[in-house]
């Protein structure tokens, strides 16, 4: 009891279990099997619409895989992904208000799905706009830290990522001349960088300003506020301001924190490092006599390219731009190929969204029970 009044006092929400699954999704089993379907038809919408002129595609009981290197495939997945929660983990415990009673496995937990989840509502809405409001809905909800923390942790996460995307773009694309010969590919890629770099321009600026980014915001209060959606304007006002000052302290004691703005770009350029590896290993896997620099160099370009196109995990463009990759192979095994890339880049996120949702969902269940019996 005295842990629940000092979180509530520090503005952190009350945490309950049950509240890890939206009750109106997940109330009644039908809803779970119809999400769940829901989800398996974006499978097979998405998939069809990159691979469903499979035509010149060779018989799978013909193709010829060297499975040894699709461990070290898998290993950079995993790698990638456990580092990224690990980085969410340490945000977590540098902004926690009593490091002493830091609970690490809660943490893990609610890292690991802030992550998973995150990046499952990244590949499901058009130019990844879902991810970072459902990250910051949930930690609110489950993480117990002040709302302005469990802000800045889901938007740091997101910015630390994507500027260390850029430091390795822009190394590869200062050695890209050397390494492919597409002047096109490397023109897109550097503008696709612009608009990695458009969010952590606008997250520092709302962090450093918090003035004008509260009259920005609060503009458009009073919009909504004449258009009937808000109902109590002075009251949105305030508790935008609130929020927005508590967000800015967040991230600026994230930066003046000792070495963990350095810790998160480090660890965001390893995981985009390992993930760009990913399609070598694939495309030797399936025969393909490739070079690791450039077909590096090539990957982070074309990651880079297609960036700016707002459909649901990049669908439709990141299969013909990955065609720069993978043309190294015959004709036959590039469909297969990328097929397989595509399962570690898209796919993986949207097949463990449902597994995580139904698993908070029988969490909730037996929390119930462990209630009625008491």
């Amino acid at each position: 009891m005295v842990e629940e009044k000092q979180a509530q006092k520090s503005g952190a929400p009350d945490i309950d279990n049950r509240k890890l699954v939206p009750k109106k999704i997940f109330k009644k089993p039908f809803l779970i099997i119809l999400f769940i379907l829901i989800n398996v038809a974006v499978i097979a919408i998405t998939a069809f619409s990159e691979f469903g002129n499979s035509a010149n595609a060779v018989a799978l009981s013909e193709v010829k895989i060297n499975w040894w290197f699709l461990i070290p495939a898998t290993l950079c997945f995993v790698v990638a992904i456990t580092l990224e929660i690990h980085k969410y983990v340490l945000m977590m415990y540098e902004m926690s208000l009593d490091k002493a009673k830091f609970n690490r496995k809660r943490a893990r937990k609610v890292a690991r799905r802030t992550v998973l989840l995150g990046r499952y509502y990244d590949n499901i809405t058009p130019a990844a706009v879902g991810g970072q409001p459902f990250q910051i809905y949930y930690m609110r909800k489950n993480s117990n830290l002040p709302n302005g923390v469990s802000t800045a942790i889901p938007l740091f996460g997101m910015i630390s990522g994507q500027i260390g995307f850029i430091m390795i773009a822009v190394v590869c694309f200062l050695i890209g001349s050397l390494s492919i010969n597409n002047a096109v590919l490397i023109g897109t890629a550097c503008f696709g960088l612009l608009f990695y770099a458009f969010w952590p321009v606008v997250v520092m600026i709302a962090t450093f300003m918090p003035k004008a980014t509260t009259e920005i915001i609060g503009g458009f209060v009073k919009l909504l506020f004449k258009m009937h959606i808000v109902k109590n304007k002075k009251k949105a006002i305030e508790k935008t301001e609130s929020e927005v000052n508590e967000y800015a302290r967040s991230v600026r004691k994230i930066l003046k924190t000792k070495g963990l703005f350095i810790k998160t770009i480090v660890i965001s350029v390893v995981f985009h490092v390992l993930i760009s590896m990913i399609p070598f290993f694939v495309l030797t896997a399936f025969g393909g006599n490739v070079d690791f620099l450039p077909c590096f160099v090539t990957t982070v370009a074309v990651t880079s390219a297609v960036y700016f196109v707002p459909t649901p995990g990049n669908a439709g463009a990141a299969e013909g731009t990955f065609y720069v990759v993978f043309s190294a192979l015959s004709s036959g095994y590039i469909f297969w190929a990328m097929l397989v890339w595509r399962f570690f880049s898209y796919y993986i996120y949207i097949i463990m969204g449902p597994i995580i949702y139904f698993r908070m969902h029988l969490e909730r269940k037996k929390e119930e029970r462990a209630s009625a019996k008491k």
